[in-house]
């Protein structure tokens, strides 16, 4: 079970370890989609890393990627590095989210819409990729700065708090998955792929399709959501994608993507990610 404790900075587990929290969120009427994520490597020479994207106009208007920055004793409660600052207002309830950049920025209140949903170290995706922890549906709101206008967030969207040892000696890809389309439903998948085999269920079980273009990226996705094996039909979700980048991680590459889904009548907004090894050249 899920408490309020676990939104301090885990305990290592071993060589590799890290923690980390990421929050996206899409408001299609503003034409803001942004992300940001902290990462924590906690230990006698803690290290943070920092990763943020706003989007806007189809685009990415400011982006970050910066790793290895010194930030003594980083807490959940309070950390910021590289631009991106996160504060936990209310533990698994309230958090503010920024981030600052030369060319757009953003602030942003979060508050949970429903409980953690775990990804418990027994779950398929946790003990193929080795990462544990839980997600929330957020309601979003703020503003966000592109250029000189200030624009109002009203929006969905995800925060996820992970930690563990990636072990990315097995894994090929993670894909991860989020769907905001109400208050009452969103979809979450995490797959992760082992040597060629695709790994990660929802439900009874989930298939995920996925149309790249030239470079990799992905273009359009289709979900299956089978809530029973012996279900005559699947739920469906289908989307295409507004706007993404991609970031060079150093031995990983990102393809971040924000979707426009649709499933059963309702649409949203969401996020597709790809993360990938990057194949040392010969």
């Amino acid at each position: 079970m899920t408490t309020p404790d676990h939104e301090r900075v885990r305990p290592p587990t071993g060589d590799g370890f890290a923690d980390s929290v990421t929050v996206a969120f899409g408001d299609p009427k503003a034409d803001v989609y942004a992300l940001a994520r902290l990462g924590i490597v906690p230990g006698a020479g803690p290290r943070v890393s920092a990763l943020a994207l706003l989007c806007s106009g189809g685009r990415p208007v400011a982006a970050v990627a910066q790793g290895q920055i010194e930030v003594p004793a980083p807490d959940w409660a309070g950390i910021e590095a590289a631009g991106v600052r996160m504060e936990a207002n209310e533990p698994l309830r309230a958090w503010r989210v920024a981030f600052t950049a030369e060319a757009a920025s953003f602030d942003v209140r979060c508050s949970a819409v429903i409980p953690p949903v775990e990804l418990g170290a027994d779950s398929p995706a946790a003990l193929a990729g080795g990462m544990q922890g839980y997600d929330q549906l957020v309601r979003v709101t703020g503003t966000a700065t592109v250029g000189a206008r200030e624009r109002k967030v009203a929006a969905l969207g995800q925060r996820t708090h992970a930690w563990g040892i990636a072990d990315w000696d097995r894994m090929e890809s993670v894909r991860t998955v989020g769907a905001w389309l109400g208050e009452d439903r969103a979809v979450g998948l995490q797959a992760v792929r082992l040597l060629g085999e695709e790994g990660a269920r929802a439900l009874s079980e989930a298939r995920l399709s996925t149309t790249y273009d030239d470079e990799g990226r992905q273009r359009r996705a289709g979900l299956e959501l089978w809530e029973q094996t012996d279900s005559e039909y699947p739920h469906r979700l289908a989307g295409e994608v507004v706007c993404g980048s991609t970031l060079d991680l150093g031995a990983l590459r990102l393809d971040t993507a924000f979707f426009h889904f649709r499933m059963e009548g309702q649409e949203g907004a969401g996020r597709y990610d790809l993360l990938r090894r990057v194949e040392a050249a010969g």
